[in-house]
């Protein structure tokens, strides 16, 4: 198994839980504002992963650091949109417009690098595109205005988290940036910038009750530590456009767990929708030229 399979393969898991995290989220808001959520999830998360790798924490570069802050900016936005989205819009709509990032990060990409994707990545991007659109879209394929706010703010949290994974993968190619240290400290600079905005605009408290602090500490743990810090280390291996591109999947388990728990109903057009973003990982990870040799070899050998 190659190192960018294993990447994939760490990055697909973590998908798995922030599909997850939607619903969690939901719950979570019962008690606590959404600045205050992310503050907790986030120095949670950051609390456990410094206890736990202390020693690989020292000696930290000024550009790790530079990096996490930076990063950090970033992903305050992702979460504004993503927790102020579920206020405003279905779980569903939430997961799936915040999988546009797999849209928006080959386009920015491109334009950065001045490079256009290749035909595999336009096909994906075109089959991730139509089932999204598929996922969201009422039956008459047209916008639903009643949600617009939380889908304006789902889909920034697509944009940013586009950007993300593209300073991300820079930041990590870099020699004197510590792939793991940039997980690590993203989630404190992270956590506390939320905890500024909290105090500005909310009244800051941990959990009040267990049923609560049941889904944060899973969002903080799993949904955060261990996801941005296997994030940052698994982009050694694998490009920002792969990334994207399995984190769509996230709009599938999220509609998975919105029809489970939260009993959000998809319609035959949005299981089509469902159908087209799993063949899109798949086609991305084959790679079809090593196959195609593989065939000739055999061939050349049966002759």
């Amino acid at each position: 198994m190659s190192k960018q399979l294993k990447a994939d393969l760490m990055l697909l898991l973590i998908t798995l839980g922030w599909g997850v995290s939607y619903y969690l989220v939901d719950l979570s808001l019962e008690d606590m504002g959404s600045f205050t959520l992310n503050a907790n999830r986030f120095l949670i998360a950051f609390a456990v992963a410094a206890v736990l790798s202390f020693p690989k924490l020292r000696n930290v570069s000024k550009a790790t650091l530079m990096y996490s802050a930076l990063l950090s900016v970033v992903l305050v936005f992702v979460y504004i949109g993503a927790t102020f989205g579920i206020q405003y819009t279905t779980l569903s709509n939430t997961g799936f417009l915040c999988g546009l990032s797999v849209i928006f990060t080959p386009i920015l990409s491109s334009i950065i690098y001045r490079r256009l994707p290749d035909r595999k990545v336009i096909f994906v991007v075109t089959m991730s595109f139509i089932g999204i659109g598929l996922l969201t879209l009422t039956d008459s394929l047209t916008i639903n205005y009643a949600n617009l706010k939380g889908d304006l703010l789902s889909i920034m949290c697509g944009f940013m988290y586009a950007i993300d994974l593209l300073i991300t993968e820079k930041a990590v190619k870099k020699d004197d940036v510590n792939p793991f240290q940039l997980g690590v400290f993203q989630l404190g600079f992270t956590g506390a910038f939320n905890l500024v905005l909290a105090f500005v605009f909310e009244v800051p408290h941990l959990p009040t009750s267990p049923h609560i602090w049941a889904p944060v500490l899973f969002l903080a743990v799993f949904c955060t530590g261990i996801a941005f810090i296997v994030q940052a280390v698994a982009q050694q291996y694998t490009s920002a456009s792969h990334v994207g591109v399995i984190f769509s999947l996230e709009t599938l388990f999220a509609g998975i767990i919105a029809f489970v728990f939260a009993n959000e109903v998809l319609t035959a057009k949005s299981y089509v929708g469902a159908a087209l973003m799993i063949t899109s990982i798949f086609v991305m990870e084959i790679d079809f030229g090593e196959l195609k040799k593989i065939k000739m070899n055999k061939m050349n050998q049966e002759q």
